[in-house]
């Protein structure tokens, strides 16, 4: 599902750069969606980590885009505190009721309404919750 969501990504789309292998998740940056998926060459190099036998040159299962670095957060937004609001929006109707991140398994790539992504990002401008 990551990959499918990773190949509607559009050139120009903001997305937030979200640290998850860490001691405490959360958000940390932006990023702008530099050029749509392609074939991710490295499902095919056996030397690669991210070889897969199963792929096929003519067929081939993984993609990738490039991403470039717009800005660090004003502040880090931590997973904890976008659960928090979660939780007040399922009861109150807010813009992350029905958000993925919580809603769907977790997954590296995920997305975003535009008032989920606009609420994400204002929470820089005001304190933690």
């Amino acid at each position: 599902q990551a990959r499918n969501f990773m190949r509607q990504m559009k050139e120009g789309q903001l997305a937030f750069f979200y640290h998850s292998n860490c001691k405490q998740p959360g958000i940390a940056g932006l990023m702008k969606i530099a050029k749509e998926a392609y074939v991710d060459h490295t499902q095919f190099d056996k030397k690669d980590v991210h070889y897969d036998s199963s792929s096929k040159q003519d067929n081939p299962k993984w993609s990738m885009v490039d991403v470039r670095f717009q800005r660090m957060m004003k502040r880090f937004v931590p997973l904890s505190e976008l659960k928090k609001h979660h939780l007040q929006h399922r009861a109150d109707g807010g813009p992350l009721k029905d958000v993925a991140l919580f809603t769907r398994a977790r997954l590296s790539v995920q997305p975003l309404t535009s008032e989920e992504f606009d609420f994400i990002l204002s929470l820089e401008d005001k304190e933690p919750q």
